[in-house]
């Protein structure tokens, strides 16, 4: 298999439907619809080329900060490794 052109929608008998992300001779990045980005060697490669469209990508909005704040709040302002600190003790008193 040559290279692929980026932003092509491939589908491939295992992972299913993707966007190739990047691509030389030697290997090629896919963005799977359902298992994320997998990379092969290029001439092994075997994916049929789609004329479908694909859908649009969804990035997260929030970034490790949020999410870890959140987390702190449903634990009454502690850590999660506080708390598992905490519970730790309480055990083994």
């Amino acid at each position: 298999m040559k290279m692929i052109p980026e932003g092509q929608y491939v589908k491939h008998y295992r992972y299913g439907m993707g966007v190739v992300t990047e691509s030389d001779t030697r290997q090629t990045s896919i963005d799977f619809d359902l298992h994320g980005l997998k990379r092969f060697v290029t001439t092994l490669m075997v994916v049929e080329l789609s004329d479908l469209t694909p859908p649009p990508r969804v990035r997260a909005k929030h970034g490790a900060k949020v999410y870890a704040r959140l987390a702190s709040k449903k634990t009454g302002g502690k850590s999660a490794s506080d708390e598992a600190k905490s519970r730790h003790l309480e055990r083994n008193k």
